[in-house]
């Protein structure tokens, strides 16, 4: 597979390139953790440290430029976290969460990134300090097998190794050090060259959604109905997948509701009565243990666990379907609809969207262009 962000890496002409990239330079950071500068000096220090790795060396062309790529990126959404608190002190806190979005965005509107990849570029760039930090978290195994659903680990290991090396501070020997140790973590838990496995889709689940077990527990698989849960921005094409895949399938649609009570898209005091009405109707079918599919365009993870929460009471098989086209599809998509959702709109939706996970339902797929794809594991 060829794809490349861009053919000319010279940092003057990344700046001239990309807005992104010319943002860094307005950037500061703590002197502390990072004394060389602000986010372009830092940038282009963990660039250099990395390719002078002789493990990034070894990669295949390709793998560079995925690496390479989120390297340039790790640090995009510094530009709006960044606080100076009471003391002096420089934080960007929810930097990496808030740059995988950014990413995504990026890689689907500017450059024109297969989906894969893309997605496996913002997942090292939402981890990237997952290394560091691991064991400083709640629950480091479960955080670590969320992970490694998502992104290579050996790749994240080398980015957070450039990172640690691009930068002037004194504690650079510790986090080499916790970074080592990161990837013994993952050698022990078996996750290091691989996703970790699971017993069964049900028990993956299990031991995400209820916080307790092991990812060899297997449970007991009676369910209900099952639920056909659709993610995906205006225009995708969701009414299209219905049709073609489950064309019998009863279905909750909130446009749907929106239009029969003549409600406007945009009333935002109406959304918690268009939601509530559509629950109801979700109770009925579960509570018989009908199959329906639920078309909304469910993009954030939280309205998402949400609705997962409220089938699984009802112990129903959630099956996630994310849809998406190309942008220049998209749009073209979207103008063709009878309702058209307005350009400004679309592009705050798509800025916003958090793609689902695999450790978000029983079941997640990715249909990109109407066509199954793999998206996690080995790029």
């Amino acid at each position: 597979m060829s794809w490349q962000l861009t053919k000319n890496r010279d940092w003057s002409q990344l700046e001239a390139q990309f807005d992104f990239i010319r943002d860094m330079q307005n950037v500061p950071q703590d002197s502390l953790h990072h004394a060389e500068g602000n986010v372009a000096i830092h940038t282009q220090m963990v660039l250099a440290a990395l390719e002078s790795l002789p493990e990034y060396q070894q990669l295949s062309p390709f793998k560079q430029q995925v690496v390479w790529t989120a390297a340039l990126l790790h640090d995009v959404e510094k530009r709006s976290t960044t606080r100076e608190d009471e003391e002096g002190r420089i934080h960007s806190p929810g930097h990496a969460k808030k740059g995988e979005l950014s990413v995504r965005n990026i890689l689907f509107r500017q450059i024109e990134t297969p989906f894969a990849i893309r997605e496996h570029i913002a997942a090292l760039v939402r981890f990237h300090g997952l290394p560091l930090w691991i064991m400083e978290k709640t629950d480091p195994e479960r955080t670590l097998f969320a992970a490694s659903l998502r992104v290579e680990m050996p790749l994240l290991c080398m980015l957070a190794k450039a990172d640690a090396i691009g930068r002037t501070c004194e504690d650079k020997a510790d986090l080499l050090a916790r970074i080592e140790l990161f990837e013994l973590f993952c050698r022990e838990q078996d996750c290091w060259d691989k996703p970790k496995s699971f017993a069964s889709l049900a028990g993956r689940f299990q031991y995400f959604h209820y916080q307790k077990g092991t990812a060899d527990y297997l449970p007991f698989e009676e369910f209900g109905s099952e639920v056909i849960m659709l993610c995906g921005l205006p225009g995708m094409g969701k009414d299209h997948f219905v049709k073609q895949f489950y064309p019998q399938t009863q279905i909750i649609c909130l446009d749907d509701i929106r239009r029969e009570h003549k409600i406007n898209p945009a009333d935002k005091n109406a959304q918690g009565w268009v939601a509530q009405q559509a629950k109801e109707q979700a109770k009925g079918l579960l509570r018989t243990k009908t199959d329906f599919i639920w078309n909304a365009t469910s993009l954030s993870a939280s309205l998402r666990a949400s609705m997962i929460s409220l089938f699984e009471r009802y112990q129903a098989k959630v099956h996630l379907v994310y849809l998406e086209v190309p942008f220049k599809q998209w749009r073209q998509q979207n103008q063709q609809r009878q309702y058209a959702v307005p350009d400004n709109i679309m592009e705050r939706m798509a800025g916003r969207l958090e793609l689902p996970t695999p450790d978000e339902a029983h079941q997640v797929s990715y249909y990109i262009n109407s066509e199954f794809v793999e998206l996690f594991g080995e790029i």
